[in-house]
């Protein structure tokens, strides 16, 4: 059964934080945390009725292939577009994005066109479910190179208008398809008298020139942007960096930044939205360089280890400064939320991720997942370079993250049928095809997947994936 967010540190670790993680504290609570997490501890709730199965808006061959893809999902009031590019679903490379032949520079300049396309289909989306971009909580944005996002911004001005949702925006390696340059997906609500968005700004502070606001409140969840380790003027905010002649001199670099981004930007986004570090849910953190992880768990848990919040890391190749050596976005519940943050009891290889699985209402954070076994190894590590044709590497780790993923929806009782987004951050996007055929042998269910490459390689040896599941499992009536 699920245990409330009160839980002390001991449970906290017993419910998911990995020892890498823990490594700040004291050496009996980590041995306490090796005996327990040997022991099973999912245990099943109670089933739910077929009406709380997510609505899916899908194609069953994407761009003609096996792969059927879940675009949209509608989960009670919550709307997940996951992975939206500049192609079609169906037919593949779009002709109003690719330009007449041989006149791709022709016309609109082609990476604004991928940013209209993609815009103009999610606003489409949205209006089939009762909904609209001004109902947008969050928007993720994966590019490939900077110029990308100045003509993603120009279009994002123009579809919304003078509100754009708390935003999350990195440099990846590639995106899903190798013509694309930019990668979006987007949580929104379909608006009721329950469910309207508050816009929150900072007492003293403009709104940024990306325009998008620091955080939203909607119903009980706050939702806040990705932050770096930055001032107002975007500059690297002063007394981060270490000057280029000192070798040392107190924390490094990057430490330094994660506690900037912790103490300087999320606690005040937060505390202006009415709520705090301790009623965190979930965060993401894209960090330049896994030789950087351990220092980021480090100083996290200096924070954050008597406070459950579902965590997932992943690489990144660049920010809008390049100094910036990490970003961090983070949903929380407001003060006085009538939704109880839970602990969900689910047994997770210690190794497999960096943090607990956690519950509010009717949604369940697991932190990211890594595909590594009981044994401490990556499934298929030997073999997979030998059998690549296969994609051996997707299949056998996209299983061993899908078996986390399918015991957490145990633990919460609903299937993979509830999962409304599955997020993948691989360091060849081409292993997809492998994590696709795990995921069709697992269930029918259309995949609600968003897929990017990050630059490898990631802190396991073998690993080539990390995931990030979204599920949705409301209470049972």
């Amino acid at each position: 059964m699920d245990q409330p967010a009160s839980s002390n540190r001991r449970s906290f670790l017993l419910n998911g934080m990995t020892l890498a993680g823990a490594a700040a504290l004291s050496p009996s609570v980590v041995a306490n945390a090796q005996e327990n997490i040997r022991q099973p501890r999912v245990q099943l709730a109670q089933a739910r009725p077929a009406a709380a199965v997510p609505t899916v808006k899908s194609v069953k061959h994407l761009v003609g292939s096996a792969t059927s893809f879940a675009y949209a999902v509608k989960a009670g009031p919550w709307i997940f577009l996951n992975g939206h590019e500049a192609f079609d679903f169906e037919r593949g490379l779009a002709p109003d994005v690719e330009g007449a032949p041989g006149q791709r520079l022709t016309g609109r300049p082609p990476l604004r066109r991928e940013a209209d396309y993609i815009l103009r289909r999610m606003r489409a989306i949205l209006k089939e479910f009762g909904s609209d971009l001004p109902n947008a909580v969050r928007v993720d944005q994966f590019y490939t190179q900077g110029q990308a996002v100045h003509a993603y911004h120009l279009a994002r001005f123009a579809e919304f208008g003078n509100y754009i949702p708390p935003s999350t925006s990195i440099i990846m390696d590639r995106c899903f398809t190798a013509r694309t340059n930019t990668h979006t997906s987007m949580i929104a609500i379909a608006p009721d008298e329950n469910w309207t968005i508050e816009k929150i700004t900072l007492p003293g502070q403009a709104i940024s020139a990306s325009g998008y606001n620091p955080a939203v409140v909607v119903n009980d969840f706050v939702f806040v942007a990705g932050n770096q380790a930055t001032q107002e003027s975007g500059a690297l905010a002063a007394g981060v960096g270490i000057p280029p002649i000192r070798n040392w001199g107190g924390e490094n670099g990057f430490r330094r930044q994660v506690h900037y981004v912790i103490k300087q930007r999320l606690e005040p986004s937060l505390k202006a939205a009415g709520s705090s570090l301790e009623h965190g849910l979930k965060a993401q953190a894209y960090i330049r360089g896994p030789e950087n992880f351990p220092d980021f768990m480090d100083v996290w848990s200096q924070y954050f280890r008597d406070i459950p919040c579902a965590i997932t890391l992943t690489t990144a190749k660049d920010y809008s400064i390049t100094e910036s050596m990490l970003e961090i976005n983070l949903i929380a519940l407001k003060n006085g939320a009538r939704r109880r943050k839970q602990i969900v009891n689910v047994d997770i290889p210690s190794g497999a991720t960096y943090g607990p699985c956690i519950r509010a209402g009717e949604l369940v954070f697991p932190s990211g997942f890594m595909p590594i076994g009981r044994d401490g190894r990556v499934p298929a590590a030997d073999d997979a370079p030998a059998f690549d044709a296969i994609s051996l590497a997707g299949q056998a780790q996209g299983a061993t993250v899908l078996s986390y993923a399918e015991a957490v929806c145990a633990a919460v009782g609903v299937s993979l049928a509830n999962v409304v987004r599955a997020q993948y951050f691989l360091t060849d996007i081409r292993e997809f095809a492998g994590v696709a055929t795990a995921w069709s042998a697992r269930t029918a269910q259309p995949h609600p997947f968003a897929a990017v490459q990050v630059p490898g390689p990631l802190p396991v040896t073998g690993a080539r994936l990390v995931s990030d599941f979204w599920i949705y499992a409301p209470a049972v009536a």
